[in-house]
């Protein structure tokens, strides 16, 4: 049993509060995780650039590994420290060795996510204290989706926390179970796709983005899941323009969205939407099992 969260704003005068919205939503959702939380958020960004999410250990010096990183690149670097966290932003044809260099210098450190406009965060610990550690409350932005785990059929680990970011600008959260995993993995690590941890819903993650690789459209991909991923399940998957949701074919966990002209939200139950904005003027809904929804800024 796990809380799924998810916020897509229509009006762009709603991006300051993106961060403060989506962290009281996350902690609605405690009950139903509160052994670990993650969250990512979209916000602004370069074209030419990149940002390369590292987590470390608790205690990690942050400064140390900020001089030894430019030392090692030949550069002056951005870093910015949260938490336990560390958003490297370089020019994208830099991103390999920028990688590299991370590697070399601070090998304790692992790769959240890579994107031009996501940050992605996660910790064991509590939703209300993984927010607060990150800053969750003031971070803006156009879009951005959050999980609550109670760890079921693995150990309590950052590294089994969602979100899960398998391909850039991409993440997914997932409330659920899939029975075919091990096998689509290897399918997976046949086709050259790597993974982090041996959770069931990095595989999940990872199969949109082998789609998506091939040419699908996110739509597309979501619709091939159906028929490829065994099991019960709700996804909530984030790319650089937007947000879809997709429930398994029986509708096996619960999900609740609302709609008005200036956000869409998702919540495993409505308690985690009650706080929003003109909540009582929403259509809401519960979207239909073996659907795709999809919002973007295209739209």
């Amino acid at each position: 049993m796990c809380g799924i969260v998810g916020l897509f704003l229509k009006d762009p005068a709603l991006e300051p509060e993106l961060g403060k919205h989506l962290s009281v939503m996350l902690e609605t959702m405690t009950a139903r995780g509160p052994d670990s939380a993650g969250f990512a958020i979209y916000g602004a960004g370069a074209p030419d650039k990149v940002k390369i999410t590292l987590r470390g250990p608790e205690g990690f010096d942050g400064e140390a590994f900020k001089k030894a990183l430019s030392k090692d690149l030949g550069s002056k670097i951005d870093v910015v420290a949260r938490g336990t966290h560390f958003i490297v932003t370089v020019p994208n044809v830099e991103q390999e060795a920028a990688i590299a260099a991370v590697k070399r210098v601070a090998p304790e450190l692992a790769v959240s996510s890579i994107g031009s406009h996501m940050e992605l965060y996660k910790e064991v610990g509590l939703p209300a204290d993984v927010s607060e550690r990150f800053g969750l409350p003031g971070l803006a932005g156009s879009h951005g989706i959050g999980h609550t785990r109670m760890a079921t059929e693995s150990t309590v680990t950052v590294a089994g926390a969602h979100p899960f970011s398998t391909g850039k600008d991409q993440c997914l959260v997932h409330n659920g179970s899939l029975s075919n995993h091990n096998a689509v993995r290897r399918q997976l690590i046949r086709e050259g796709m790597t993974f982090a941890s041996e959770n069931d819903s990095e595989v999940a993650a990872g199969y949109l983005s082998w789609r998506l690789a091939k040419g699908d459209n996110l739509g597309h991909a979501l619709e091939a899941s159906l028929q490829d991923l065994d099991g019960f399940f709700t996804f909530v998957v984030g790319t650089e323009a937007g947000f879809g949701v997709l429930r398994d074919p029986i509708g096996c966990k619960h999900a609740v969205m609302a709609e008005t002209d200036r956000y869409v939200a998702f919540g495993t139950e409505y308690r985690a939407l009650s706080a929003l904005p003109d909540i009582e003027k929403a259509r809401i809904f519960e979207p239909e099992p073996a659907t795709v929804y999809f919002w973007d800024r295209a739209a």
